[in-house]
């Protein structure tokens, strides 16, 4: 097992290494793509407002927890103890699961909103709730690619 560690670990990429291997090349879309859900979500205004807390507590932790995973493997900070394959694993099938059920709320609240909501405001909300899915997605195969490195 401790040589399967330290093989996974001898395997991770860091610095610039992440902008150009699989699976954390997948980093900077999901930045892009969870910073879009987070700005159309904000810009709209839908009733009620509290299923919408939901999805931007998602998508602000989600950009923040992948900004600073980001920055410790870019700076090499996972070099220096075991566990960090599992951990960002774990993290990206969190951060899955959270899309998920942030965009299946998304979407339901648009399907609800639209009789009430101008055309402006039920595209922002399609646009996010496509844009939920395609960061969803990202996540998905992030995590996926992830499985040869935490095993």
């Amino acid at each position: 097992m401790a040589a399967t560690t330290a093989q996974a670990m001898g395997s991770l990429p860091s610095g610039l290494g992440i902008c150009t291997t699989a699976p954390d090349i997948f980093y900077l879309p999901e930045l892009v793509f969870g910073g879009l859900v987070w700005i159309l979500v904000a810009s709209t205004r839908v009733d009620p407002p509290m299923p919408l807390g939901w999805v931007m507590f998602v998508s602000v932790f989600c950009f923040v927890m992948t900004f600073l995973w980001m920055i410790i493997f870019a700076a090499g900070g996972h070099k220096n103890s075991s566990g960090w394959a599992a951990a960002d694993y774990a993290y990206h099938g969190l951060a899955a699961f959270f899309y998920l059920s942030a965009g299946v709320v998304l979407a339901y609240i648009t399907f609800l909103a639209k009789p009430l909501s101008t055309k402006k405001n039920y595209q922002i909300d399609i646009a996010a709730v496509v844009r939920t899915e395609c960061t969803h997605l990202l996540i998905c195969i992030h995590h996926t690619e992830n499985l040869h490195y935490s095993t």
